[in-house]
C-alpha cells in the first residue's frame, strides 16, 4: 500500500513541476515578444526625431549662409547629421567659401562644419 502511495505522490510531484515549467515558458516568450516591439517603436521615434532635428539645422545653416550676403548659394548643398555640417558644392570665388564656412560655424546647434566648397571653373 505505501508504494502506491509513494508513486501517486511521485507522479503528481512529476506532473506539478512540468506544469510549473511550462507556465513559466509561456509567460518569459510573451514578455520577451513584447520588449523589442516597444524597443522597435521607441528606435523609430527617436530616429524621427533625429531626422527632423538635422533638417531644421540644415535649413538655419543655409538660411544663415542666403542672409549673410555675398555668397552665390544656388550650386550649394547643406547637410547636418548630429550638429556636424557638411557644405558641398561650387561658388565662384575663394572669399565665399572661406565666408560659408564661418557663417555655418555661427549657427547655434552646429558641432563642426566640414566644408567641401570648391571654387567652379569658367
Amino acid at each position: 500500500m505505501k508504494s502506491i502511495v509513494w508513486k501517486a505522490l511521485g507522479s503528481a510531484l512529476v506532473a506539478a513541476l512540468v506544469c510549473g515549467n511550462v507556465y513559466a515558458q509561456a509567460s518569459d516568450a510573451a514578455a520577451g515578444t513584447e520588449a523589442p516591439a516597444a524597443s522597435k517603436s521607441t528606435q523609430k521615434a527617436a530616429a524621427k526625431a533625429a531626422r527632423k532635428s538635422n533638417r531644421k539645422l540644415g535649413y538655419a545653416v543655409r538660411k544663415a549662409i542666403t542672409k549673410a550676403g555675398g555668397i552665390d548659394v544656388s550650386n550649394i548643398t547643406v547637410r547636418s547629421k548630429g550638429g556636424a555640417i557638411s557644405l558641398q558644392g561650387t561658388v565662384p570665388d575663394q572669399s565665399q567659401i572661406d565666408k560659408a564656412g564661418d557663417v555655418a560655424k555661427g549657427v547655434a546647434g552646429v558641432t563642426s562644419v566640414d566644408n567641401k566648397l570648391t571654387v567652379q571653373q569658367q
